[in-house]
Parts: C-alpha cells; structure tokens; sequence
C-alpha cells in the first residue's frame, strides 16, 4: 500500500491535478494560486453546460453524472439552504488518490468545492476525511490558509469550511455511512437507501462527491469544455488519477488521459502483472495477463475487458505469491469489516470467507464457496455483500488452475507475502464469551443469536469463538436474552 504521508505520484501525458508536483510536497495557497490563478466565481447554469459537455461522472466509483447532481441538489432546495459534501474518507485499502489530492494538492479540492458551493448558494463545505491522518491536518491547514487570506471574498466568508474527522473502515466511504457520520450518527450505511440531494447534512440537501471529482470541477472551471476535452477520448475526455499498488516495485498515484493503455501504466510503476490485475479494489475484478495487456483505462474500455474503472485502483499481483491465499486474506478482512445490519452481511459473509480459507487449505470445495455467494447476492442492505460476492466470484475464475493445485496437493508451493494491500493493524478490539455452568440449561438461544460463533453440543451446551468488535451490539443482544442469565461477555486478551 502507498503510504498515505505524502503518497508518490506518476503521471502519462499532461499534468492537470498533478501541475505542480514535481518538486513539492505540498501546494501551499500561495503556489497554488501561481499556478492556477484566482477562482472565478460562476453561475449554476453555467457549472451545468461545462459539465455537460464533458460529461463529467463522479471518480468515487459509480461513475453517477456529475450535472445531474447539481440539478438535483439545486431543485430540492429551491430558495432554501443546502451543503456540498467532500467524500474523502478513502475506506478501500488499496486507494491513496484521493489522500494524495488532501495532502499535496488541497486548494484544487477546496476551489472546486467552494465554485459549487456558491454556484448552489449553499451553507457551507465539509469535508469529510480520515481522523488523525496526515490528509486531515493538510485538509484543515489548507482552510486555514483560505481563511487568513479571505480568499474570493464574500463566497468564502459567507461560506464556511469545516473538516470533519471520521473512523477508517472499508465501509465509511459510502454516501449514506458518511452522510450519518457527519450528523455525528454511527458511520454504517442505512438500512433504507435515502439521497443525500434530498436529505444529507443536518437533514438538507446535499452535494456529495469524490474528493477528485472536486478537483476535475476545478480544472475545467479554469481551462474551459474545449480546453479541457484536449486529452482523453472523445466520449470520456480528460484525465484519471489511478492508485497502482501490489507487485508494483514502483507503487503510485498515476494520472493519466483516458484512453491510455493498462499496460502503459503498468509498465511505468514496474509491475508484473504475473497472475492477474485487480481493477476496481476489492469490489472490483481480476484481468488475466492476456486482457490486461490490451485493457485500455477508461470506463468503456475496462467494461470492454470485464472489469470496471471504478475509483481507480490497478493492483497487479505478480507471480511471487499464492493467489488463491491472497484473495482469502481480503475477503476475511470483507466480511470484518460489515457493519453487521444484515444477515448477509453479518451471517454471510463469514461463511464467504471461511469458505475461500478452506480452498486456500486445500479442503474446501469451489461449489461451497459458490453456494455462500449465492446467499448473500442482492439481499443484503447496502453495496458491501455484492461488492464482495463480485470479488470472490471473480477470484474463483481467474485462479482456477491455482485452486485445483490447492486441491490436490494442500497448496499451489507459493506463500502468501500480502502482496494485495490491507490495514497493517485492526484498531477494533475482540471479544469473549464466557458461560456459568452453573446456570446454563442448554436452552440454545445464544447459537441462534449468534450462529457463527456460537456451536452447540449433542447436548445444547454452547462453545464459543473471538466474536469481533464489529458484532458486538448482537453479542450483547445475546447476554441480554440468555434465559438463565449464564453468559457474560469480556475483551478478549
């Protein structure tokens, strides 16, 4: 994984969000403004035609229309107030792109946050990033910096700026997690989808976007539709920042234009593409060596090959280590990081990733692993269990001769170096269950509650597994309903 300090950055052809980082770490307001010149404040009509004519799409991974947005965050207001929304919380491990933007280039964020919030005639601009990172102290200086300066006048000082700190999990990064997490709410996905353009921040209409899709407003604000349409292909012009990590022996954020081979950007942060590239993170899916050599980066160009584009992530494997133990270490880390509001998620995906350890083992069954996906797919209560079925799927095609190898001899020869990036320690602590034998009458309720980490014997007396800090509010639903009152729950030492 790229360290998120002050992540590497590459680039093929034109530099645009890129400009000026050659020889600094860091773009402070007073180079930024060298570079980019002052913001031009612009009316909403015209934001829309810009974009429009680009077709500018979100960079979070969705790929959603950027005007229609602005239309919508506009309607639902009316003459009322709304918020424009900076979603910085980077949650998939293998992406720094958007923690580059906070950390070297944070005014390019900030003019194309602050030009549609005025545009909107919005309250204010939050920006959303991970607490205690470095991206949050350059985030919150960079506004600081704006402050002293009163940069545009009135917009700025009529619109506030605030940075808000949030817990890294995979999940945070999705709109409704991170729309609750500003409200100061628990940072899970709601149960019922609900637009933030409608009902976001503090209940009002909200703008919510990539933090590079920010920075893209900004760059065609200052060099114009045409200008801006320069590089890329005719229907996805520009450019797109990719996080290239793995078996890269040279990992990166890259921009690039549109249109650009894989294998260009492969080959520029030396990577070996050995096994298979994953496009798209760990909701994405693998190319074999054959697709990715003729993969072009756009998203018409990675549907074409089987995969999608996605908020940007190449990770290549190499040939180093196993795939089929790589792909069961990120989905045991998956199916940790639910928020626990469904039986998909929190039933499933264990099962999910249990299966896939099995087939790493050489004692499971591909069948099996099939049989797991097939029950969390479009049923669970936000992205995060197909997003995973999509990984494992795909990982079961792409390392089918491995899995075989696996199968028939307990293991492929190679080890599992951690080549595919994930959190280096989980800050969420474990947990025990304890019984009182002298209470317990085998009644079960607790291996219903809690059926993944709770077995029963012959006789209905439980054994217990680590039950994870993410299932903790549903282990001490269990206590709680014990009819004898035996169980108690303690960390885990």
């Amino acid at each position: 994984m790229i360290p998120h300090s002050v992540p590497r950055v590459l680039r093929l052809g034109p530099a645009r969000l890129t400009a000026g980082l050659d020889h600094t770490r860091r773009l402070d307001l007073p180079a930024h403004r060298t570079l980019h010149g002052d913001q031009v404040p612009r009316t909403l009509d015209d934001i829309i035609a810009q974009v429009e004519e680009v077709d500018m799409r979100g960079r979070g991974g969705a790929a959603f229309p950027f005007a229609r947005k602005l239309r919508a965050v506009s309607d639902a207001a009316g003459s009322g107030e709304c918020v424009v929304l900076v979603n910085g919380a980077e949650g998939e491990p293998a992406s720094s792109k958007d923690a580059m933007l906070l950390v070297r280039n944070p005014h390019l964020v900030l003019d194309g946050a602050v030009l549609a919030a005025e545009a909107l005639n919005a309250r204010e601009v939050v920006v959303a990033t991970v607490a205690g990172e470095v991206a949050e102290s350059s985030i919150t200086a960079a506004v600081a910096e704006r402050r002293a300066a009163n940069v545009a006048g009135a917009a700025e000082s009529r619109i506030g700026i605030r940075v808000v700190g949030l817990q890294e999990r995979f999940i945070s990064g999705e709109g409704g997690a991170l729309v609750r997490a500003v409200n100061g709410l628990e940072p899970v996905p709601p149960g019922r989808k609900r637009r933030a353009s409608t009902s976001g921040v503090d209940g009002l209409p909200t703008l919510l976007s990539n933090t590079e899709t920010y920075a893209q407003l900004a760059v065609l604000a200052e060099l114009g539709a045409e200008q801006y349409a320069k590089v890329g292909t005719s229907r996805e012009p520009g450019t797109v920042l990719l996080t290239v990590s793995g078996g890269a022996a040279n990992p990166a954020v890259v921009e690039a234009p549109t249109g650009t081979r894989l294998i260009d950007v492969l080959d520029v942060c030396e990577s070996e593409i050995g096994d298979g590239v994953l496009i798209g993170g760990y909701h994405g899916a693998w190319l074999d060596s054959r697709t990715a050599m003729s993969a072009i980066v756009s998203r018409e160009g990675m549907k074409q090959a089987g995969g999608s584009l996605g908020a940007g992530i190449v990770v290549p494997l190499g040939e180093s280590t196993c795939p089929v133990g790589e792909a069961a270490r990120v989905a045991a880390y998956l199916a940790a990081q639910s928020s626990g509001q469904c039986g998909p998620c929190r039933l499933g995906l264990p099962d999910v990733a249990r299966g896939l350890t099995a087939l790493a083992d050489g004692t499971g069954s591909i069948d099996a692993v099939r049989r797991s996906v097939r029950a969390v797919e479009r049923r669970g209560a936000c992205f995060h269990p197909d997003g995973t079925a999509r990984f494992v799927l795909s990982s079961l095609d792409a390392f089918e001769e491995d899995i075989a190898l696996h199968l028939e001899h307990g293991s492929c020869g190679r080890p599992v170096r951690g080549v595919l990036p994930l959190p280096e320690r989980e800050d969420e602590p474990e947990y025990r269950l304890d019984v009182d034998w002298t209470r317990c009458q085998g009644h079960g309720l607790c291996a219903h509650l809690l059926p993944e980490f709770v077995t029963l014997d012959d006789y209905g007396f439980p054994s217990f597994k680590t039950v994870p800090g993410w299932m903790l509010k549903e282990a001490n639903r269990a206590v709680d309903m014990c009819p004898a009152l035996a169980l108690r729950l303690a960390e885990a030492g």
